[in-house]
């Protein structure tokens, strides 16, 4: 059976595309995707084994959108995540690519060095008691 008759005995099914053309179409069609490199999820699990150890964190989640790459940690798979750190090379320039976000929404940290912006989360949260 050749492409012709295929098409004619499917036609629900849309049409036949040769692969190298279809394989051209769909480059330009999809931009590249940000995400981390090897040395940021290095440094991020790194941080994130220490919290698992300490019972602290048990879950994360690795979105890779069109402008931007977001690993969010949390308590419980049930719940919202406690952080979100995000990776948005859009505003490198301006406010550094890097952020750590809290679940509220408030940006704790942000900046154009992963390790700097990491080190909001190794920080030992204390309570403070007022009389």
């Amino acid at each position: 059976m050749n492409d012709r008759n295929l098409s004619d005995a499917y036609p629900d099914r849309g049409q036949v595309v040769a692969l190298n053309e279809l394989r051209h179409t769909v480059n330009l069609q999809f931009a590249p995707l940000v995400s981390f490199n090897r040395r940021e999820l290095n440094d991020i699990f790194g941080i994130y084994g220490r919290k698992v150890a300490q019972g602290e964190w048990r879950d994360y989640a690795i979105d890779i959108l069109k402008d931007r790459a977001v690993f969010s940690v949390f308590r419980r798979t049930s719940e919202q995540a406690l952080y979100r750190i995000e990776k948005n090379p859009k505003l490198a320039r301006k406010q550094g690519a890097f952020s750590v976000i809290a679940s509220s929404g408030l940006i704790l940290k942000r900046g154009q060095d992963l390790g700097r912006v990491l080190h909001v989360l190794n920080q030992d949260t204390q309570v403070i008691l007022f009389p």
